[in-house]
């Protein structure tokens, strides 16, 4: 297997294509002209597109600025038919097209690599309906998830996910990256609580499955073919999705623990007393604890530093029955001595400060000089030692010795509910030696223990050249078949999710 490399730094250098020597631009997709810019204006308006190279750049560039394309243009449609029109032309010119919702991608997915044309759908914000019985919101796919949550909230229901980049993803890229987020241990993953898509084929149909249905037997379930596949065989613009109740009781504990194996025992424990209640467990280690009190104000709660930290949020209805279980929990933890100290909040703004150094560890990280980023699932039993293998072939193996080593640290945190680990290397600066040697040796250790290389942040240009390490020949074999079927042109997304070498 042929394999380039991209460090998934957070500090941007060049134009992504500049990363891959060799990686060419498709010679069968036709190169933007005046003519196709008056016809999409004829379809959006003088106000639907975007041509100016200063107000482009926030659209070539993703948010963690780690890649940049070159796209001349950015549409801005603001309903299905418009896509379904600009679609058809791009697809009989051979015009390469990335569908881009709040650009909050962490593997390259939501930005062009050349000059492809972007398709925003930041426009495509309308609340369709709701069902208050049932809890079925239908919407457009450009509503951004937190706004989605709190029109909810006034009628007594949220989002089946939450994640860190809430205030700008939108449900569209939401589903069409299949995100995971904090709660999925308690509401479970887009692939369930998404009923209905309507979606855009790269020639312009429009399939419309706005289901509000939990139950329908009847063919195949082709939504769940665009859950998770990245934009790259139609755009998603529409949804119906199923929203639980928002819980009239929430509490947040965080606890200090010794070692990986209490963290194991906490949740096993967890599962056993909270069940129903349980909705996160988050856990993080010392090191990326303290480098995000190096960078962001932290007021100490506890007597000491721990290895180890947890975070369990429990929801329900009952706050006397929810109080009553968590307090019997923490107890057992304490007089186990599984846990050696711990807080729970006692009010909204504790509940904000504790989550706040969880979903904070990713933008403290980002303040680093270079930060190596890898989201992996592996068994629960094999995270840390995942963690600690890494650090042992960093900085005290391969090249490096432990004291000239680039390497300044190996943290890790994410959700040991789902096994999903947010695996981060930081460096001194750049380094080629260590993208070297973290891939593909991270992806193989990865791959021996039944793992996946990515859990939750998706394929784009950062890893569709390791899939072989998480699917077989055959099963990369099919998606291709299935790519080539629905967009023969490849013009959706073009030089990502999949192999190209």
């Amino acid at each position: 297997m042929v394999l380039r490399r991209f460090s998934s730094v957070t500090r941007p250098v060049s134009l992504t294509v500049e990363k891959f020597p060799g990686y060419n631009r498709n010679h069968r997709f036709k190169k933007l002209t005046d003519d196709d810019v008056s016809y999409f204006e004829s379809i959006v308006g003088k106000r639907g597109y975007i041509c100016n190279v200063d107000e482009l750049s926030p659209y070539n560039i993703d948010w963690m600025n780690k890649f940049r394309g070159q796209s001349p243009l950015v549409l801005l449609p603001r309903n299905t038919q418009q896509i379904s029109d600009i679609l058809q032309y791009c697809n009989e010119q051979k015009l390469a097209v990335v569908p881009q919702g709040g650009n909050t991608s962490l593997a390259g997915g939501s930005v062009p690599i050349f000059d492809e044309i972007i398709l925003s759908m930041r426009h495509m914000n309308r609340i369709r309906s709701f069902d208050n019985v049932s809890g079925i919101l239908t919407a457009d796919a450009g509503c951004i998830l937190e706004v989605l949550d709190n029109w909810l909230a006034e009628k007594g229901y949220m989002m089946p996910l939450d994640l860190a980049a809430k205030g700008s993803c939108q449900i569209g890229g939401n589903i069409a990256t299949n995100a995971g987020g904090l709660r999925l241990l308690r509401y479970g993953s887009l692939h369930g609580s998404v009923l209905g898509l309507e979606v855009v084929l790269p020639n312009g149909t429009v399939l419309n499955n706005m289901s509000t249905l939990r139950k329908d037997n009847t063919g195949f379930d082709l939504k769940q073919l665009f859950i998770g596949s990245e934009g790259t065989i139609g755009i998603i613009t529409g949804v119906s999705i199923l929203t639980p109740l928002r819980s009239k009781a929430v509490n947040v504990a965080m606890l200090g623990l010794n070692s990986f194996e209490d963290v194991q025992d906490a949740f096993k424990h967890a599962r056993l007393e909270l069940s129903e209640i349980l909705s996160a467990f988050e856990f993080w280690d010392n090191q990326s604890f303290q480098i995000y009190k190096k960078h962001f104000p932290y007021k100490d709660i506890m007597t000491k530093d721990y290895p180890f930290y947890i975070l369990i949020e429990t929801s329900g209805s009952n706050k006397r029955h929810d109080d009553e279980k968590l307090t019997d929990y923490l107890g057992q933890m304490m007089n186990n001595g599984i846990a050696q100290d711990g807080v729970v909040a006692q009010d909204q703004k504790q509940i904000k400060d504790l989550w706040d150094v969880r979903d904070g560890l990713t933008g403290a990280l980002g303040k680093e000089p270079a930060v190596y980023k890898y989201d992996i699932s592996i068994p629960v039993a094999n995270i840390w030692h995942c963690a600690q293998d890494m650090r042992h072939h960093l900085c005290m193996g391969g090249v490096f010795g432990e004291k000239d080593s680039p390497v300044t640290d190996v943290v890790a945190y994410g959700h040991i509910g789902d096994g999903n680990v947010h695996l981060n290397i930081v460096t001194k600066d750049l380094d080629t030696r260590v993208s070297d040697l973290i891939e593909p040796y991270l992806f193989e250790w990865v791959a021996k223990h039944q793992g996946s290389i990515s859990a939750e942040h998706g394929l784009g240009v950062a890893k569709n050249e390791f899939l072989g390490y998480s699917k077989t020949p055959e099963m990369i074999e099919l998606m291709k078949t299935l790519k080539n079927i629905l967009d023969p042109n490849g013009i959706l997304n073009p030089y990502k999710y999949l192999p190209q070498t």
